[in-house]
């Protein structure tokens, strides 16, 4: 019998076999032929400290592996000297990261993309559910998320058929398809905003038609859907180009040299001013649907709201990747799976946040599994609900809904949009005055994802331990 220290020995023996059969295999980067003499002088660097014999640089790889490894217990000998960080320096996981092309990186997003759909349905479908006395509108905007999923599939197609490039480097067919997801939060938000405005006795006591009703909506989803639909079919049919603007770039600054004041010359695949007002915007929406969720939460005395608002993070978190993408000019094709993965977790994160609120609410749900967790849910509820607080006037984007309370739903969406506007062209314009946006850094673009997404966490968490925090902005 092998005693626990062979035993890890042998298993970290193993290991390293395995790794570097699959990784021969399956050709990763520090596999290919170029980089065979470099692998096979880490592991011999690492067998001379054990043995006598070193191998003979001018030795072809098959004569040097059998002068340096007589056995395979020698070579065994050799495995456990190492671990898999000396086989795959950093700096090649790199590599890879950065290497990989837009076929491979849409092919990995794909089946997340294709996976991240049943939760949603779930996530609808528990929302909805009767007890949770949910507002129709809100219902129907985050349901409209469906049509941005199903029509982008045939933009994304013609993108592939009619250019050979992806959609997010055909600008009128990517702010066409876009566009749809701006009008699911936007018809989120203003549902969201004229039922907490009657909740609180803003302007009418009265349920308005949008939180009793699906129809009103709906009829919002359809004229919004018409005029995005319009925006891709008539450059269809006029001969767009791959890189025809969408909107014809109507607020673009396109008279203007920027390299005159020292400014990198504008990649012909950069976004137009109209499709980063979509991105921006999108996002801005999406923060103010979550801060409408913490405050519903307060509204109805139900805490499990808010987890709803932690659940969307991130889906969140998926946006500023697909903006980081962008700003980066497409060149980090890696951040396309990553998105993917994001939005499948946050389908995933939203999906258990509603289902804890339709249990709360009395849900009775015809599956065993679910009724047992039901059971450890009302025996929490009593605790939660006594540490529930009311929740500070302004923490941030999220809660310009409260900030703009007084506004109109066209004022407010009008301050929003001209903000995002703001926004937009100090993102096309002054990304080029830096050089980070052309050095497709992918360490770089990791850290503007993680960075507003880790802050964006630890202000809701300050803000459930103290409801008077106020936060950084």
């Amino acid at each position: 019998m092998m005693d626990m220290k062979q035993k890890n020995s042998y298993g970290r023996a193993l290991f390293m076999h395995v790794f570097i059969l699959s990784s021969t295999i399956l050709q990763v980067e520090s596999f290919v032929p170029s980089q065979a003499s470099r692998t096979l002088d880490v592991i011999s660097t690492h067998h001379q400290k054990s043995s006598k014999n070193g191998p003979n640089n001018d030795q072809s790889g098959h004569d040097r592996f059998n002068a340096v490894f007589g056995s395979k217990k020698r070579l065994t000998k050799s495995l456990l000297q190492m671990t898999p960080y000396d086989f795959l320096p950093t700096e090649t996981l790199s590599n890879a990261l950065t290497s990989i092309n837009q076929d491979q990186a849409e092919a990995l997003a794909g089946p997340l993309f294709g996976a991240s759909l049943f939760p949603y349905l779930a996530f609808l479908y528990f929302l909805n559910v009767e007890e949770n006395n949910c507002p129709k509108g809100v219902t129907v905007g985050f349901a409209t998320c469906l049509l941005f999923v199903f029509l982008t599939i045939p933009a994304a197609i013609a993108a592939k058929l009619l250019y050979g490039a992806s959609l997010a480097d055909a600008d009128w067919l990517h702010g066409s398809a876009e566009s749809l997801l701006t009008i699911t939060n936007l018809v989120t938000v203003v549902a969201f905003r004229q039922a907490l405005q009657a909740e609180q006795g803003m302007n009418s006591s009265t349920p308005p038609p949008s939180a009793q009703s699906y129809t009103p909506a709906i009829v919002w989803v359809a004229c919004l859907t018409a005029f995005a639909t319009a925006t891709a079919l008539i450059p269809a049919c006029t001969g767009a180009q791959q890189h025809t603007p969408y909107l014809k770039g109507i607020l673009d600054f396109d008279g203007i040299d920027w390299t005159q004041w020292g400014a990198h010359p504008e990649p012909v695949n950069s976004l137009t001013i109209p499709t980063w007002i979509i991105h921006t915007s999108s996002l801005v929406e999406f923060l103010v649907a979550m801060g409408y969720c913490w405050r519903w939460a307060d509204i109805v005395d139900n805490p499990k709201w808010k987890g709803l608002t932690w659940g969307l993070l991130p889906l969140h978190s998926s946006g500023i990747t697909a903006c980081t993408y962008h700003l980066f000019y497409n060149s980090i094709p890696i951040l396309v799976p990553l998105q993917a993965f994001l939005t499948c977790v946050g389908n995933t994160t939203a999906a258990y946040a509603a289902l804890r609120i339709a249990l709360s609410n009395g849900w009775e749900p015809p599956i065993d599994l679910l009724n047992k967790l039901k059971e450890e849910e009302i025996s929490k509820e009593t605790e939660s609900t006594k540490e529930i607080g009311e929740s500070a006037s302004l923490v941030g984007f999220e809660d310009l809904g409260d900030a703009l309370a007084k506004d109109t739903d066209y004022s407010f969406l009008l301050k929003l949009f001209l903000g995002c506007g703001v926004a937009s062209y100090i993102l096309k314009y002054g990304a080029l005055f830096f050089d980070f946006p052309f050095e497709a850094n992918a360490a770089l673009a990791v850290s503007i994802i993680l960075t507003p997404s880790f802050l964006n966490a630890v202000k809701w968490w300050k803000r459930s331990q103290d409801p008077s925090f106020e936060g950084w902005f």
